[in-house]
């Protein structure tokens, strides 16, 4: 059957779950999703249960990548609260279970969300990547460009401090 992507499916108990082990999982394999490993499913359901209700609450978007029916991947459009910037949106917690890796599933992620992004009238969609895994390397492939960077913003462990580097991807061209 191949790849499909759903906006914003219904938020049962069951993907909720699913979503859930998806990042668990990225997260124990190495992924940069907001945890450092080793990460359990309690740990994370919290933060999860968060970017949930913004979904719920119609702000935000998720975005699901399902191959033949099983969850292989999803990204959150996320809403910046602030009028002034009402015009572009913050994509978070880009991930692609480990399994399927190297099939072209987190490119095509990306360019679902484009697509979600231009029919939301959106100019711009924004992603922080944390510095150290050469994920801005991906982005850039994909038409994003780097427009910022905090050094050492993000502290994983004592003496394991990285930069947070913003990238931007104009949605006009």
């Amino acid at each position: 059957m191949g790849l499909e992507f759903v906006l914003d499916p219904g938020l049962d108990d069951g993907l909720r779950e699913r979503v859930v082990a998806l990042w668990t999982e990225v997260t124990n394999a190495g992924g940069a999703v907001g945890f450092v490993a080793p990460v359990t499913a309690e740990r994370v359901r919290p933060v999860a249960e968060a970017a949930f209700a913004g979904v719920s609450e119609g702000i935000d978007h998720l975005l699901v990548g399902l191959d033949d029916g099983e969850l292989v991947a999803l990204l959150f459009v996320v809403d910046n609260r602030f009028a002034l910037k009402d015009h572009w949106r913050v994509l978070k917690r880009v991930m692609v279970t480990p399994a399927s890796q190297g099939r072209g599933y987190g490119a095509a992620l990306m360019r679902e969300a484009e697509q979600v992004g231009r029919k939301l009238g959106l100019v711009g969609l924004q992603v922080t990547v944390r510095g150290g895994m050469g994920t801005e390397k991906f982005y850039a492939r994909l038409g994003y460009r780097e427009t910022g960077r905090l050094p050492g913003a993000l502290r994983l462990a004592p003496g394991d401090d990285r930069d947070e580097i913003s990238m931007w991807r104009d949605l006009a061209n």
